[in-house]
């Protein structure tokens, strides 16, 4: 029998287009991904900030059904609305306790600020000034736009 010869063993590694082509591909999955996930935080910002609305206007409603029972005095030209956001928080004294609507206020989503804007009764609905009297409502003061179009501070 003949003697065999060893055959040299191929090294292995990645040859320089098989790099390029995993690079070029890792490249287009990325730049896939970005668009995705900006997209999902900013759907997740949205979620946060309707909820926060959602719960600092049902933190004003409280407040007024507790004034129209007569839980508590308010300013006359009030409407029974809270005078500022911090009262919810801070809470007022009904029979020696206190009764708070809120926890905190909120940061808002899309400024990064406990900011927000304020609408007394007296105020025109689509005005952006506030006449201070009392709050009767709260939007966001970014003037961003959603995912749907619509304009932030209109919410």
């Amino acid at each position: 029998m003949a003697p065999t010869r060893a055959v040299p063993r191929r090294e292995r590694g990645l040859t320089l287009i098989e790099l390029i082509v995993t690079i070029t591909i890792l490249s287009v999955l990325a730049g896939a991904a970005f668009p995705i996930a900006r997209f999902q935080y900013k759907r997740q910002s949205e979620r946060q900030l309707r909820y926060d609305l959602w719960m600092m206007r049902d933190a004003i409603d409280k407040y007024k059904d507790a004034a129209d029972k007569g839980a508590f005095q308010t300013k006359v030209d009030s409407q029974n609305y809270p005078p500022d956001l911090e009262t919810l928080v801070d809470g007022v004294d009904v029979q020696g306790k206190k009764l708070k609507f809120l926890r905190r206020i909120p940061v808002d989503p899309m400024t990064g600020k406990a900011e927000w804007g304020l609408r007394s009764m007296q105020d025109d609905p689509d005005s952006d000034s506030y006449g201070g009297q009392s709050v009767f409502d709260v939007y966001s003061k970014s003037d961003g736009t959603a995912l749907d179009g619509t304009k932030y501070n209109t919410w």
